[in-house]
């Protein structure tokens, strides 16, 4: 892409410029102290905190730490190493799995369509890419039918942006559109042209006319007697509220002929009879207050008043507003059978989720064995609440009682055999983490008796920690001999229950046919450890933090450079890995992450505010996002309290594919913001990220009209770009930009700016302006913008220069494998071919190198060998333009089957990609 998304995520930094750095400080904590023997601070959970933890200032007191103390249980161990379990669907061959569901969602009917995203859903958590998840359970929300799915999925889809962190925010906040308005989900219908239409959920007014309540007295002719009271009633209109009414009113009942009734016994209060007086009047109740609406609720049911009964649900429904109303208002709903008022408590309790998991009486509603079967008898106990309940216990607590609870409702819920898979599945890793073995293995081969064949990793592991490791190492070779093409994770799984040189063989093949797996690379460089090659053991590592950053890996890293006493090499790699999982446990699950970086801290050189901004314009420039990331962590120490610190520690996850991470780096950002233009501009790029660009828009919008910043005008020029730009939108998107320059700012966020402008430039034909662009980015130290400049090179017929400025680019970059697959461009097709074998040795993950192969073999009439160069890629990578390519090759040498089948895996990818789309209706004309 040519656009601004050519930057790779990176967006700019902050609001506002960095102060003047302040003087070295030299006064510290007086008294603290650190102890020699780590066993003392094993407290592991007096360390757990939550995101938000402050952190004390740097101690600058000289403090001697034994080095015996950093590593209490010695080196990493290939015997205490395994691979986790993922609890989502895998797939032996995803991309059938892919088109399959492609192909149901094109084929059911328009009521189906919200359980059929559901299953794209399930597949889509499984894979990298949380922008595919997001999109699908937007897709199921929009074809939701009846208010319960609605209630589930709106909730689920504001979990995933994670409100429920943002200081000054409540759980029913609207967001402004039908998609997730708590009011909106209370409506029935199909509806879904119009759920991302503003909602009108403001422009509701509960109040009446007390007027229409007023009835003069010729017009009564009977009474109802409560007690010594009488409600004087119209009989002909209390009729009308049901037919037993009726029955009694004008029936051949001894009632009938009387003037007044007494309904002493009934259990209806004088108020509860006035008010049933009179909605048989106005049909209306909001006039009355909710304890006197409950009472209308239990008439309603004792006589059958459908027309009451319905609102009074309404009304109550309504007034749901906060997790105290909704816990005292679902005893009374789930015993009156009232729908609407079941999912509006219900709405509370999972819009208030996951603290409200914590709530033993939501626990008691929501996932016992009775909860469960009183939710059911109204209609509000199903799979899809049950499958986002599982996502949050899980992510809570793997082991705790409640997550166990949960997924024996979801198990009870499944119908359809997908659904089954995962439940089953889900629930047999929650007990293999539970060391409940035997139960695991129950529920594991359930999901594999289903259908999930990689259920079958939890069989054998489950045997395995029962002590049949012979029966586990039977199951995964038998799997692997009966699949025409085997995958990485089977042998991975395989080579736990091998030894020596056939253990190895089965961990490299893993790493060949799945370079993404972690296990494989700690495996071996643990081995290298035991052989005391530590430098080569890093080495190991560094091949896949290259371009999967993963905290374990991480944390092994540290782990050998402590060995190693390179402290300021473990510091760093300690400091990113808290970034990404404040909570994180090193030494096998031992001492938490911040502990070692309290110890490590004393042994390195100590660096104050000022030095610390030296150092990360050093990284930065140097394209060292993990150093950089670490110097982040470093400054947020000293100043917890800065969000121009948080946003740039979002930034450069986001560079790092670390999107759960940067969520929450920027959910930070938004609360330590100090002035209301700065808590909108984040809250804009909050909405970006989870796909909601109009709104984004107009944050910033709002920004720019309280104060006008560098970042509010980027974050719209950088909203506004994202699609293709016609020659006046580009006009603007450039006057934005250099609004943006205009305003205060520091170097790396100039930089960004005239980076993005000099791409723009260059869409427009400006090359002149584009290359001033980035010159001046590169005189500031943005090292990327020699890419830039090359394309400028490159467009003005310069190949040389544009080659030699790519080489600049590899020179100074440490993460340098887009600059060896875009330097490929400017050179012969031997020189490309060596440059893209080195950018997918550095990087498997990019694919423009295999797209590169695959092509000049098919240049070649090697059909077989370009379609196998593809394969290699998607088997681990399920990328558009992968399937793309090769489905247009089994088009050309005409197996039309495989290639519709690529076709349709492409477009539940992106449903809207339109070249798929056009092959896919040419391949399809001869079957029609």
């Amino acid at each position: 892409m040519r656009t601004l998304k050519l930057i790779e995520g990176c967006k700019a930094t902050a609001l506002n410029p960095p102060p003047p750095p302040p003087p070295p400080s030299t006064a510290g904590r007086a008294g603290e102290k650190l102890f020699h023997h780590l066993q003392d601070h094993l407290r592991v959970n007096s360390f757990r905190s939550k995101s938000t933890r402050t952190h004390p200032p740097p101690n600058q007191n000289a403090v001697v730490v034994s080095e015996d103390s950093l590593l209490p249980y010695g080196l990493p161990n290939t015997d205490l190493l395994e691979p986790q379990i993922d609890p989502s669907l895998k797939f032996v061959d995803l991309i059938d799995k892919l088109a399959e569901v492609y192909r149901r969602i094109e084929n059911c009917s328009q009521f189906e369509k919200a359980d059929a995203y559901l299953e794209q859903c399930a597949i889509f958590r499984g894979l990298s890419d949380p922008k595919l998840f997001r999109r699908s359970l937007r897709s199921a929300r929009q074809h939701a039918v009846n208010v319960h799915t609605k209630v589930v999925l709106a909730s689920w889809l504001r979990y995933e942006r994670r409100e429920d962190e943002l200081i000054g925010t409540t759980s029913m906040d609207c967001c402004g559109r039908n998609l997730e308005c708590p009011k909106a989900s209370l409506v029935s219908g199909y509806d879904p042209e119009r759920v991302y239409d503003p909602c009108l959920c403001s422009g509701y007014n509960g109040d009446v006319d007390v007027q229409e309540c007023s009835t003069s007295e010729e017009d009564y002719d009977m009474s109802f007697r409560i007690g010594d009271d009488e409600v004087s009633c119209v009989r002909r209109k209390f009729a009308s509220l049901s037919r037993p009414f009726k029955a009694m009113l004008y029936g051949d009942f001894r009632e009938t002929g009387l003037s007044t009734i007494s309904f002493t016994q009934n259990g209806i209060s004088v108020e509860g009879m006035r008010a049933a007086e009179g909605f048989s009047r106005v049909r209306k109740v909001e006039m009355f207050p909710p304890n006197v609406v409950l009472e209308l609720l239990t008439l309603a049911n004792m006589f059958c008043c459908d027309e009451l009964k319905a609102a009074c649900d309404m009304y109550l429904a309504r007034s749901v507003n906060n997790l105290d109303d909704a816990v005292l208002l679902i005893e009374y709903a789930l015993e009156e059978d009232a729908y609407l008022l079941v999912a509006a408590c219900l709405q509370v309790f999972l819009r208030e989720l996951p603290s409200s998991l914590h709530n033993p009486n939501v626990v008691k509603i929501l996932c016992s064995v009775e909860g469960r079967e009183r939710l059911a008898f109204v209609g509000h106990a199903s799979f899809t609440l049950y499958l986002f309940l599982s996502q949050i216990a899980m992510e809570d607590d793997m082991k705790s009682n409640t997550t166990v609870m949960v997924l024996e409702c979801l198990v009870e819920c499944s119908v359809e055999t997908w659904q089954k898979q995962i439940a089953c599945h889900q629930l047999g890793v929650v007990m293999l983490e539970r060391q409940e073995y035997k139960d695991a293995q129950r529920w594991f081969n359930s999901a594999a008796k289903a259908g999930h064949v990689y259920s079958l990793v939890g069989v054998a592991r489950s045997k395995f920690k029962r002590g049949h490791r012979y029966s586990a190492y039977k199951i995964m070779n038998s799997l692997i001999s009966s699949c025409s093409s085997a995958t990485g994770w089977m042998h991975q799984e395989r080579s736990l229950y091998r030894s020596g040189e056939e253990k190895m063989v089965d961990i490299d093949i893993a790493t060949d046919l799945d370079p993404t797996l972690t296990f494989p690379y700690k495996f071996r460089a643990a081995s290298l450890v035991e052989e005391s090659q530590f430098g080569a053991a890093v080495a190991e590592l560094n091949k896949i933090l290259r371009f999967k950053v993963s905290p374990d890996c991480l944390e092994m890293r540290a782990w050998i450079s402590i060995a190693m006493k390179n402290y300021e090499g473990a510091l760093k790699d300690i400091r990113a890995l808290v970034t990404l999982e404040p909570n994180f446990l090193m030494f096998n699950k031992k001492i938490h992450g911040d502990h070692m970086v309290e110890l490590l801290r004393p042994l390195v050189q100590r660096r104050n505010q000022a030095d610390c901004w030296m150092q990360l314009y050093d990284r930065w420039s140097s394209v060292d996002d993990i150093g950089s990331l670490a110097v982040v962590h470093h400054m947020l120490a000293n100043d917890p309290g800065k969000s121009l610190l948080r946003f740039r520690q979002s930034l450069l996850l986001l560079r790092l594919n670390c999107q759960k991470a940067a969520m929450r780096s920027l959910r930070l950002a938004r609360n330590h913001s100090k002035s209301e233009h700065e808590r909108l501009v984040y809250e804009g790029w909050i909405l970006y990220d989870t796909g909601h660009r109009e709104e984004a828009l107009a944050k910033a919008e709002e920004s720019v009209s309280i104060q006008r910043s560098f970042e509010a005008y980027f974050l719209k020029a950088y909203a506004l770009a994202d699609s293709t730009l016609d020659p006046e939108s580009s006009k603007y998107v450039i006057q934005l930009l250099e609004e943006a320059l205009r305003c205060p700012s520091d170097g790396l966020r100039k930089g960004q700016a005239l980076n993005n402008l000099g791409s723009v430039y260059v869409d427009c034909d400006k090359l002149d302006l584009a290359a001033d662009c980035y010159k001046n980015a590169l005189t500031i130290k943005h090292t990327r913008a020699h890419q830039g400049l090359a394309r400028v090179y490159h467009l003005k017929s310069q190949r040389k220069d544009a080659y030699n400025e790519m080489t600049k680019l590899i020179e100074k970059a440490q993460n340098n494998a887009s600059a060896f697959e875009k330097r490929s461009e400017y050179c012969d097709r031997e020189m490309a071919q060596r440059d893209l074998v080195m950018a997918t040795q550095l990087d498997p993950l990019r694919t423009y190198p295999y797209r590169y192969r695959a092509a000049v073999l098919m240049d070649d009439h090697k059909e077989t060998e370009a379609i196998e160069e593809l394969s290699k890629a998607i088997a681990f990578k399920p990328d558009l333009q992968l399937l793309h390519l090769r489905a247009a090759f089994f088009a050309s040498v005409r197996e039309t089957v495989d290639a519709m089948r690529d076709c349709e895996a492409a477009l539940s990818l992106d449903p809207c990609h339109k070249d798929t789309i056009n092959l896919y209706h040419k391949v399809r004309e001869p079957q029609s």
